[in-house]
């Protein structure tokens, strides 16, 4: 009798057994062995891995590989000027645009110039708020009855005093669209827009013309005609701090045109002249030409005791923050990280001690950056930014501090602008492409970041058991081999593993890290 009790036992322990073994046999392995398994690849042999991966629900890290170690960060610092511009000046804050002028009136005539001030929009003439800008100023000029300007327009944009390119920045890039000239009087995003087309006739000069056509001062034309269907081969060169534009090359006779987009070399000096045009539809005569000012010239003078004539102001920040991460726009974000840098010098000089000596625009918003990573509760040492876009290859950071940021900003009251400017997985900005027919698509919410061996994603995602996690995946130093995925795809594997997630994730497995303290 015991021996039968003794084999039912058994066999009922057998079944238990293997009917749990038939539950669990489709359940996916754990997320620190999936994503480990991912990265060990021998394509990755030379290159770094860096993961952080914490919970908003519970301030529990969930994963970390390397989380503690620097790694360069490209458009992914984006995110660091965002939470300062967001903490110092708010996501309602407006950037304004004056046109001011001193009490020098002769009936409708007046006898000093006008200074047309930038203070940072870094959306003038680009976005439909702003679009008619020089339209809006000059109709305000006619209306108080100024009909004559004696003494010109000096476009000024020495509100930041600093150079017009961001600390770090690679003089190869700065003709190129992404690498604009910051400037605190910027227009059109400070771009020119390069057409080539081909001439009449094999063997006659092509076509090049540029929008706006004073965008570049000068322009040498060598680019030829080439035969019909020979391949293009059109060659664009400004080098840094001149104004000529050399193009040389061949295109093929009655090919279609190729359209390039370059760096203006002179946006506030651009901003001046569209200025000037507005004023003569206007009926407003200019007298004296435009020139423009910028940093270490000095515009104290010819503001002081001046009035404001006429402004324009920027959509609020959390629209320029959006279109500056979902498109990974460069300007934008130096520019604001700039405005915070005038801001943060404002303070400092009406605070107990007063600061002595020079510190750039740039530095003093650095220094603001550095006061809110404190107050963050980020360890010395955690992240190197000295720009405001990520161009720099000496931004950098560690996965674990990014991931500190991104819980930081979710408990701000500003969060929503932070979640509504960063792109959508599959839906928009720089995400568009990615990620799409998988469970991060429409739910990720991230900034990208890549330049030439490097590679990374940080923002935010919900589990599909419903957990939000705020994220950072870098991966440095590698160039794919040949018939690999690209970086990207493989960045996304590892945001889609996380997206997948149906329960909470057991203790986090380590590789190298340390665990994350949820933010303040």
């Amino acid at each position: 009798m015991n021996d039968r009790r003794r084999f039912r036992r058994c066999l009922a322990l057998l079944t238990a057994l293997l009917l749990g073994a038939f539950a669990h046999a489709d359940e996916p392995a754990p997320l620190a062995s999936r994503i480990e398994a991912h990265i060990s690849q021998p394509r990755f042999a030379g290159a770094r891995w860096g993961i952080a991966v914490v919970s908003l629900d519970t301030g529990r890290l969930l994963y970390a590989h390397d989380g503690d170690r620097l790694y360069q960060t490209a458009s992914t610092a984006k995110l660091f000027t965002a939470a300062l511009a967001l903490s110092e000046l708010g996501p309602d804050y407006r950037i304004p645009t004056r046109l001011l002028a001193k009490d020098r009136r002769h009936g409708t005539a007046l006898d000093g110039p006008l200074v047309l001030y930038g203070m940072g929009d870094p959306t003038l003439g680009s976005d439909p708020a702003t679009a008619d800008w020089a339209e809006r100023m000059a109709r305000q000029v006619a209306d108080r009855g100024i009909r004559t300007i004696k003494g010109g327009i000096v476009a000024d944009d020495t509100y930041f005093a600093s150079p017009a390119m961001g600390s770090g920045w690679e003089a190869a890039d700065l003709q190129s669209w992404f690498a604009v000239p910051s400037s605190a009087l910027s227009v059109q995003e400070n771009q020119v827009e390069v057409t080539v087309a081909p001439g009449v006739r094999e063997g006659r000069p092509a076509i090049v013309s540029m929008e706006p056509a004073s965008a570049l001062p000068e322009l040498d034309n060598r680019i030829v005609t080439g035969a019909p269907g020979v391949r293009n081969d059109i060659n664009l060169y400004r080098a840094p701090g001149e104004g000529t534009l050399y193009a040389f090359g061949n295109i093929a006779a009655k090919g279609p045109a190729q359209r390039f987009k370059l760096a203006a070399f002179d946006p506030a000096l651009l901003a001046g002249k569209q200025l000037q045009s507005a004023l003569i539809r206007h009926g407003v005569t200019v007298q004296g030409g435009v020139r423009a000012l910028h940093w270490p010239q000095n515009g104290d003078a010819l503001r002081e005791n001046a009035q404001v004539i006429a402004e324009v102001e920027s959509p609020v920040l959390g629209e320029i923050l959006q279109r500056g991460l979902k498109r990974s726009q460069n300007l934008y974000l130096q520019n604001l990280l700039l405005i915070a840098g005038v801001r943060a010098q404002a303070d400092a000089a009406q605070g107990p001690s007063p600061p002595s000596g020079f510190l750039s625009t740039e530095n003093w918003g650095i220094r603001g950056l550095r006061q809110l990573l404190e107050h963050m509760g980020l360890p010395v040492g955690s992240t190197v930014i000295e720009e405001g876009t990520g161009l720099s290859r000496r931004d950098l950071s560690t996965p674990s501090a990014m991931a500190r940021l991104l819980s930081f900003l979710a408990s701000q009251s500003y969060a929503p602008a932070v979640l509504e400017a960063l792109p959508i997985a599959g839906v928009d900005g720089t995400l568009q492409w990615r990620m799409r027919d998988t469970p991060a698509a429409n739910n990720l919410r991230a900034k990208t970041g890549s330049m030439s061996l490097v590679h990374c994603l940080a923002g935010y995602v919900t589990t599909a058991g419903g957990e939000r996690l705020a994220f950072a995946i870098m991966l440095n130093n590698y160039d794919p081999p040949a018939g690999a995925p690209s970086a990207s795809r493989d960045i996304d594997a590892i945001a889609v593993m996380l997206a997948g997630l149906r329960a909470d994730a057991p203790a986090p497995e380590k590789s190298g890290a340390v665990a994350a303290q949820p933010a303040n």
